[in-house]
């Protein structure tokens, strides 16, 4: 029972760090990454940020099925697209503003391109012909995310890649949660500044 608690008060820490980590990367010009260019604040924090983002797909996918619900931001209630990524987000401490387009500012702009995909990713999408982003999801990995659909009326999972259809929206960006990053970790470069 004890080790539980120690536990729990660890992953605590660790999850406010990463919160506090990522209000001090957001705070930091936008710009977009490569694959290879990690955000040295955040740098090596491989496990726990892998781990991290195994615990977000995790609680994503346990959302599937909930009813889709215009506004709806609980699985009680019943989840809108950028509802359901509040939920997920608010649950690991970082708390993310409330609607798609406001969700698709949030974060660091990644390259729109399949291969630099990290699971735990907000994936921005807007209608045919628009450019204003109107629907969003998290990336799960191996080409498929999940989002609360108003088509489907419930929360689903689905492929990136889906064939254009009317009512289907078109994956226009990614934006990368600070806490993704997938650099080794040295203690000095926890404390080191960053260059930018």
């Amino acid at each position: 029972m004890n080790h539980n608690r120690v536990r729990r008060r660890t992953i605590r820490r660790s999850m406010r760090l990463v919160a506090v980590l990522a209000v001090l990367v957001s705070a930091a010009p936008v710009r977009s990454v490569a694959a290879q260019a990690p955000i040295p604040v955040l740098a090596g924090m491989s496990a726990s940020a892998s781990s991290l983002r195994d615990s977000v797909v995790a609680l994503a996918r346990a959302q599937i099925g909930t009813r889709y619900r215009h506004g709806g931001a609980s699985p009680q209630k019943g989840f809108d697209c950028s509802g359901l990524v509040q939920y997920v987000m608010a649950r690991f401490a970082m708390i993310v503003p409330r609607t798609a387009k406001q969700q698709a500012a949030v974060g660091v702009p990644v390259e729109r391109d399949t291969s630099l995909l990290r699971p735990g990713d907000l994936l921005t999408f807007a209608a045919a012909g628009r450019a204003s982003i109107s629907h969003i999801g998290i990336y799960v990995g191996d080409g498929r995310f999940v989002h609360a659909s108003s088509v489907a009326g419930r929360v689903i999972e689905s492929p990136l890649n889906r064939a254009p259809a009317p009512k289907i929206k078109v994956w226009r960006g990614v934006a990368r949660i600070p806490w993704t990053d997938d650099t080794p970790m040295t203690t000095a470069s926890l404390f080191a500044t960053p260059e930018r």
